[in-house]
């Protein structure tokens, strides 16, 4: 069936667009873009989309699946509906499920299973579902069991059709990540690492400053980032492989980082959607959804990372979804196993206190969740033009709604947010 969004806010990072336009698609091609639309066939479905958004449609770089292994945390079903109701047409699992997403079978079974789950996408409560699942992007482990030790067969990954290679974990072993960096360089695919020192680390909880001080938990220094940062940018300008580097949370990371693009490193970065949205001083509620690892930074750090985005330095926001059960998150707040789900909420927060607030553009949110992100995989984001795919997310800034279950179709509730009235929904994906 055709649709034409009638005087839609247009937002499109491709061509540098913020324009209100009628937008006609059908078929899954977008077929006109124009400022009045009027030669249309009489089947085709009219929306009046005044007050609405649409853009390419969000790509997730890495975030948690519970399938396989911790069902009762999230299925790959309900992750992907999750993603659906949060505009993301892409969406990209890290390998650290049970067992381990380390070899051929394993990814072909998860593949096989989002292709079996079909179109049955969704939102949240009572709003219709028009909303088909996003693609499934699949990280194959770069060591066996995510162990950090041995390698596994990379080559073999390749072929199976892995995004890229990841253990979404620290990394101990320098020597292994340079023979992983020399391995990887033929096979064309994207690597990416979590820097972080865990002997630095240690037991600590939340980042090193006045305010961990203040609610008597153990730190994280800065320079359990910033450290395996430098040694990593080391490995990279040695050999030359390109690298995305994971989880970036500290201003002087942002520093190192853009010291190592003008020096013409290849490399790209990403923060999380919480890192750029919340302090240290919000851990005053001692509320376990704020457990993350990296830790949310001191108010500097959120500045810099802010100004990092903007300016491209940190080339993407990931959302790390990282669902737990209830039973895990009731703790005190350093026993409670770090993270915290976001699919359904980053576009709805960032756009709440960056956009509305004009610290952002919406086209710089709109790149760093969708072109950038997508360009850290090496992959493409079509422009909203005539004859162009349509992959698409259409998002009502307005629209207010309570997060709590029935309006969630993530099966698990670790946000901070529950319970609270948040503005700002998407509507529709076409993906």
């Amino acid at each position: 069936m055709a649709e034409l969004l009638q005087k839609i806010r247009v937002i499109d990072p491709v061509s540098q667009i913020d324009e209100i336009f009628d937008v006609l698609i059908a078929d899954d091609y977008i077929k006109a873009v124009a400022s009045h639309i009027t030669d249309i066939h009489p089947d085709t479905q009219i929306r009046d989309c005044q007050g609405l958004v649409l853009g390419p449609g969000l790509v997730d770089l890495y975030s948690h699946s519970g399938e396989p292994g911790f069902e009762e945390r999230e299925t790959l079903l309900s992750l992907l509906q999750s993603a659906a109701a949060g505009g993301f047409t892409r969406v990209s699992i890290l390998p650290d499920t049970s067992p381990a997403i380390d070899n051929p079978a394993l990814v072909a079974q998860l593949q096989q299973k989002r292709e079996r789950e079909g179109g049955q996408g969704g939102q949240g409560g009572n709003i219709a579902s028009l909303s088909p699942l996003p693609l499934l992007h699949i990280w194959g482990a770069i060591t066996l069991d995510v162990a950090g030790k041995q390698m596994t067969e990379l080559a073999d990954l390749a072929a199976a059709g892995v995004v890229g290679f990841s253990d979404g974990k620290p990394f101990e072993n320098l020597a292994l990540v340079r023979r992983v960096l020399e391995y990887v360089q033929p096979l064309g695919k994207p690597v990416a690492f979590w820097p972080s020192d865990r002997q630095l680390t240690a037991n600590g909880v939340m980042r090193e400053g006045p305010d961990a001080l203040r609610f008597g938990l153990p730190p994280i220094p800065a320079s359990a980032e910033t450290s395996a940062i430098a040694a990593m940018l080391e490995l990279v300008a040695t050999i030359g492989t390109p690298v995305h580097i994971m989880r970036v949370s500290t201003s002087r990371s942002v520093e190192l980082i853009a010291s190592a693009k003008a020096a013409g490193l290849p490399i790209t970065a990403s923060t999380t959607w919480m890192h750029l949205l919340l302090d240290t001083k919000s851990i005053k509620s001692y509320n376990t959804s704020l457990h993350l690892d990296p830790p949310l930074g001191n108010p500097n750090d959120v500045a810099a990372l802010r100004a990092g985005v903007r300016a491209g330095v940190i080339d993407a926001i990931a959302i790390d979804h990282t669902p737990y059960s209830y039973e895990e998150k009731v703790q005190a707040f350093a026993e409670a196993p770090p993270g915290a789900i976001g699919l359904e909420l980053a576009l709805p927060l960032l756009w709440q206190y960056l956009v509305e607030t004009e610290e952002f553009t919406a086209l710089e949110l709109w790149r760093a969740l969708s072109t950038s992100a997508a360009e850290c995989f090496g992959q493409k984001v079509s422009a909203i033009l005539p004859h162009q795919p349509a992959e698409l997310t259409l998002f009502d800034p307005q629209q207010s709604w309570k997060v709590e279950r029935k309006n969630l179709y993530t099966l698990s509730q670790n946000t901070s947010w529950l319970g609270q009235q948040i503005k700002g929904r998407v509507v529709q994906t076409w993906c």
